[in-house]
């Protein structure tokens, strides 16, 4: 992910040793008796990122807790997200003082089916992906983007956002997307400036997506 943030972002991707490492005592907390092993592998792995990523900016290893939604809970000054898909796992960070929000997420790279693709994509943007360079399964990377706009949303403005409530724009050459999010949502927000576009990047190899935004200040 260090490819697709800029340097106010510090990113930490999960080594094989940190899908068992060590978790906090609040971050524990957060973990059910009945979590599956995968559940916990994810959470570890996440947390310990996070911290990582944190320690880059020079922040104290201090916890990361889930709220009820499960979104991280960062420490007040910070801002930052964790995503995670199978065999991949990765956290940013940012001083709330440099980034507003940021937002990041992975996918395994494969097709989706059409009851997917219509969940997921608006009408215009499926045109679109069928008329992009074959070889990326563009309606994934559609999927991925719509993850980090969300990711960057919430913690902003403190509502849902359902996948048709973004437009997303893919740039294929230049590896870039643009996110407008609806009239509608941005009129429902309770704060006074949602933001109406998000800008990111993604980047796509033989097994993987991998996106990221980040809202900076100034």
């Amino acid at each position: 992910m260090h490819d697709l943030l800029p340097p106010a972002v510090a990113v930490a991707v999960a080594g094989p040793a940190d899908w068992t490492g060590d978790l906090l005592p609040a971050e524990r907390d957060c973990l059910s008796p009945r979590a599956v092993e995968s559940r916990r592998r994810d959470f570890t792995a996440g947390r310990v990122c996070a911290r990582r990523a944190m320690g880059a900016l020079g922040l104290p290893p201090v916890a990361v807790p889930s709220a009820e939604d499960r979104s991280p809970v960062w420490p007040a000054g910070v801002v930052g997200a964790i995503t995670h898909t199978r065999g991949y796992c990765a956290a940013a960070a940012a001083r709330a003082a440099q980034v507003r929000a940021v937002g990041l997420d992975a996918e395994r790279h494969r097709d989706l089916t059409p009851d997917v693709r219509r969940l997921i994509c608006l009408p215009e943007e499926d045109d679109r992906c069928a008329r992009l360079p074959a070889g990326t399964s563009w309606p994934t990377v559609l999927f991925s983007a719509k993850e980090t706009v969300y990711k960057v949303w919430h913690p902003l403005v403190g509502t849902w956002l359902d996948f048709h409530d973004a437009l997303v724009e893919i740039d294929p050459d230049a590896g870039t997307f643009l996110a407008r999010i609806a009239p509608a949502r941005l009129a429902e927000s309770p704060v006074v400036d949602p933001p109406p576009v998000v800008a990111g990047r993604f980047a796509v190899d033989a097994t993987l997506v991998r996106t990221a935004a980040a809202l900076l200040l100034g």
